[in-house]
């Protein structure tokens, strides 16, 4: 099925919309000089860590369904801690935990 021109106008209008909406709404309810509220603020301090310990739980979430018992999940994951704690780098971190576990399970773990 494909959209018509109107359609496929309407959608990108919407997706801007929605877009610029993410983007300027945070400034336009906490302008500059006015102090957010305390649980924005807390909120800011704990998101990071608990969207990255949601994505680390979804990652392996099926890992005890693997063949190999989460070795090669478990040696990437202690690779990357390591990793960012010596070089502080998360693209590094990140590309080499990758780089390390498709090599495990496509050369180690069989």
């Amino acid at each position: 099925m494909t959209m018509t021109t109107t359609q496929a106008i309407i959608t990108i209008a919407a997706v801007v919309l929605g877009t610029m909406a993410t983007r300027f709404i945070p400034f336009i309810i906490f302008p500059e000089g006015k102090n957010p509220p305390e649980f924005v603020k807390y909120l800011g301090t704990v998101l990071p860590y608990a969207a990255i310990g949601l994505l680390v739980i979804y990652c392996l979430k099926d890992v005890p369904a693997s063949s190999n018992h989460g070795l090669p999940e478990a040696i990437a994951t202690l690779f990357i801690v390591w990793i960012h704690k010596w070089k502080k780098n998360t693209l590094l971190s990140i590309g080499g935990g990758t780089v390390l576990y498709m090599i495990l399970v496509q050369t180690v773990f069989r």
